[in-house]
């Protein structure tokens, strides 16, 4: 596993954090590993609500969850007010919560087409996928 420049298991808190997100019903969750674009950080998690709520209580998830498994709290956290698009920094990784209409339009992902995307999975998706015996 890559440890980061401050030494945390950044890949695997960055999983924790999507699992977050996942718990509160976060659509299309995508992790993208900018470490070769960017010195600033080397994720980006990326994730929508469909209301303002969600946004704001899938953000609050993850500052929730990261905090008391990790005890690690978001170094710079933007945009909670309007509850568009919060953005959560931990340095090695950053948080994007989107409305889904605001997602659709900044496209982060094709913005950072050249990134490596990190696989995740909810435990949803990987309970509706056939066994290997299912599928022959």
């Amino acid at each position: 596993m890559k440890l980061s420049e401050n030494g945390t298991k950044a890949p695997e808190i960055v999983l924790e954090a999507a699992a977050a997100a996942a718990d509160k019903k976060a659509g299309r969750i995508a992790i993208l590993d900018v470490s070769q674009q960017l010195v600033i950080t080397d994720y980006f998690l990326i994730c929508n609500g469909n209301t303002e709520r969600q946004v704001k209580t899938i953000a609050e998830e993850i500052e929730r969850r990261l905090l008391k498994d990790r005890n690690l709290k978001a170094y710079r956290r933007e945009g909670e007010r309007e509850g568009r698009w919060v953005l959560l920094d931990y340095v090695d990784f950053v948080v994007h919560v989107f409305h889904q209409e605001d997602r659709d339009y900044y496209d982060l992902e094709r913005l950072w087409s050249d990134a490596d995307v990190v696989e995740f999975r909810t435990q949803m998706e990987e309970e509706d996928e056939p066994t290997a015996a299912e599928a022959t």
